[in-house]
């Protein structure tokens, strides 16, 4: 599985799991969190291993679709590089007009 993919459900999948029901979540928590294979959920829930995979798929899906309406994620990420340049100008003294425009930015955000 790829890691880039991986980190990016997580992400989603923090930011979206209270919209998901309670298969979803369990399924994508073993999945991506505790890196189940879909075997062993399958024979955890007493299901097809087809059946595992096909809820995954849609529910990475639906996490993606969630992200594309409501953001949160992408928020998050440039909320976060925002904070870190603030430090960075902070770190070296910077005058206070670029310190007022990123927070002008993070404002923004919000």
């Amino acid at each position: 599985m790829d890691l880039e993919k991986t980190t990016r459900m997580n992400y989603l999948f923090d930011f979206y799991q209270s919209l998901l029901t309670p298969k979803q979540q369990n399924y994508m928590s073993l999945y991506y969190l505790d890196d189940y294979s879909l075997g062993e959920i399958a024979e955890s829930f007493q299901v097809s291993r087809q059946a595992v995979y096909d809820n995954i798929k849609r529910t990475e899906a639906m996490l993606e679709q969630y992200e594309e309406k409501l953001s949160l994620f992408k928020k998050f990420q440039e909320r976060r590089e925002l904070v870190h340049t603030l430090k960075s100008l902070l770190l070296k003294e910077s005058d206070g007009n670029e310190v007022t425009q990123v927070l002008e930015k993070l404002e923004q955000l919000d």
